[in-house]
């Protein structure tokens, strides 16, 4: 799918007022290993759904996952592919940028670990850019998208990712503000150089670490 998100959508100039207002900022850092929750946040019991006013259906067998750019071996995974890559189960803490945070989160999927040594990520590369099917875009650092508990998620809570959450695939970076983990993931590029996603140019930080509130550039 094609699509391009809507540029003009209430959420996209909402979102982009708060960017220019500093909108949730405290201006308080805080540290992991003392206070569980980032500053401005607060918890939620729910998993609140955003996104650009697209839900892109696509059936699981049709649906197919690219990686490409600075890698040995460029792939399209099917779904069947996907499913026989060796599967993890992962618990982690999720950060909206919007200020919601939900604890312990059961994820199960491949590991982006294995998926970079499946491929062979050429040692150039030093970014990661990421588009889904609804034409979303957003980027990170390599070592961000290599963390121990990053996956291509395909479950949650036990169940299928449901297709207002990204189903079937999505990433999760749990470390960064959630926009980073896109929903219906289509295409994973490995460059040497970088590219602001669709939030990163709109006024969102290019790396996002709710620790220290990069919530805005």
């Amino acid at each position: 799918m094609d699509e391009r998100p809507d540029d003009e959508s209430k959420l996209t100039r909402t979102k982009a007022r708060w960017a220019r207002e500093g909108q949730f900022l405290t201006g308080r850092h805080g540290r992991p290993e003392s206070d569980r929750l980032p500053p401005g946040q607060h918890l939620v019991r729910t998993w609140p759904v955003l996104d650009l006013g697209q839900t892109p259906n696509v059936p699981k067998s049709v649906w197919r996952l690219d990686f490409g750019g600075l890698v040995a071996t460029p792939q399209s995974w099917s779904f069947a592919d996907y499913e026989a890559q060796p599967q993890v189960d992962l618990v982690s803490d999720i950060h909206c940028v919007t200020s919601w945070s939900r604890y312990d989160n059961h994820w199960a999927g491949v590991s982006t670990r294995h998926l970079m040594e499946t491929i062979g990520v050429s040692p150039e590369a030093r970014f990661v850019l990421l588009t889904a099917n609804d034409g979303y875009t957003t980027n990170m650092a390599l070592e961000d998208f290599a963390v121990a508990d990053a996956l291509l998620a395909h479950s949650w809570e036990g169940e299928p990712l449901s297709l207002e959450h990204g189903g079937p695939v999505r990433l999760v970076v749990p470390h960064l503000y959630f926009w980073k983990s896109p929903k219906w993931l289509r295409r994973i590029e490995f460059s040497a150089t970088d590219k602001p996603g669709f939030w990163e140019v709109r006024g969102y930080n290019n790396h996002g670490d709710p620790w220290t509130e990069e919530r805005y550039s």
